[in-house]
């Protein structure tokens, strides 16, 4: 799929290297760029008789001043830059702010997480379950001390013939054709026709050389480690620049008590992460 429009959503408490990375990624895509500064709010607080109390308004309003203002800081260093762009604030709740992410989220091709944004706990959760989990667009998130590149040269797909990984590898192919090399990654990969077939890794090798990217198969043992020990591990051997993998092949509630490979990524990868789900 060719990416032609991203949504880059920003902290209102901090931006400007999460801006600049996005300007980056869309500038060598030629691609149109939507940024999202986001605050949220704290709910209403009330003062006695019910009232909604004035100071919560007050602090409310300067919230939202201060929004609008970065906001249009946004927009003044867009408009020295050659790309299509438009930037839009959102000042919302926490309980409301991942239906807010995801309506925006369902027009373009990709979302963009930077470093800045992850390190807000709370923001960081909503866009994952806004953008990820109510859309049907990827995402990349980077929670790592890397910067994200423009166009990754080295990539691990991270495969198990769930339905999320198939799709995860759809959506990246902008991604994964220019890369020097894809490392199609397996662990402990059972070869049978209901699963990988009988070369694990050899269909999504070819479906992905027709389509001009430059593939490699790796199939991992395990050895009693947890899989996404295993893929972090092997991305810091191969240099990869980014690992895309299809997010959650088991229901969420089992994955929140239980942990599992998408939370690892997402809570421990030292590099960028793409996510599909």
């Amino acid at each position: 799929m060719t990416m032609k429009s991203i949504l880059a959503i920003l902290s209102s408490t901090g931006f400007e290297g999460d801006l600049q990375s996005a300007i980056a990624f869309c500038a060598a895509r030629k691609a149109h760029l939507t940024c999202l500064v986001v605050s949220l709010g704290q709910p209403p607080v009330f003062s006695e008789y019910s009232a909604v109390s004035t100071i919560w308004i007050d602090q409310r309003q300067r919230e939202i001043d201060e929004l609008s203002q970065k906001a249009g800081k946004i927009r003044t260093q867009l408009s020295k830059s050659d790309l299509s762009y438009e930037v839009q604030d959102l000042y919302t709740e926490f309980a409301w702010a991942d239906d807010d992410i995801a309506q925006r989220a369902l027009y373009v091709d990709l979302v963009l997480i930077g470093r800045e944004a992850a390190r807000d706990e709370e923001l960081r959760k909503r866009i994952l379950d806004g953008a990820l989990f109510q859309s049907p667009t990827p995402i990349i998130i980077n929670r790592s001390e890397l910067e994200l590149a423009p166009h990754a040269k080295s990539i691990i797909l991270a495969w198990d013939s769930s339905n999320e990984a198939p799709r995860a590898a759809r959506l990246s192919i902008d991604v994964l054709k220019h890369a020097e090399t894809v490392y199609v990654t397996m662990v402990d990969p059972v070869a049978r026709m209901a699963a990988n077939g009988e070369e694990p890794g050899a269909d999504v090798a070819a479906y992905l050389a027709r389509h001009g990217v430059r593939v490699q198969v790796d199939r991992i043992a395990s050895g009693g480690r947890q899989a996404d020990e295993i893929l972090r591990q092997h991305a810091l051997d191969v240099s990869a620049d980014l690992i895309v993998m299809g997010a959650y092949n088991h229901p969420r509630w089992r994955q929140s008590l239980f942990g599992g490979t998408t939370r690892g990524m997402i809570e421990d990868s030292r590099m960028p992460v793409m996510l599909a789900h």
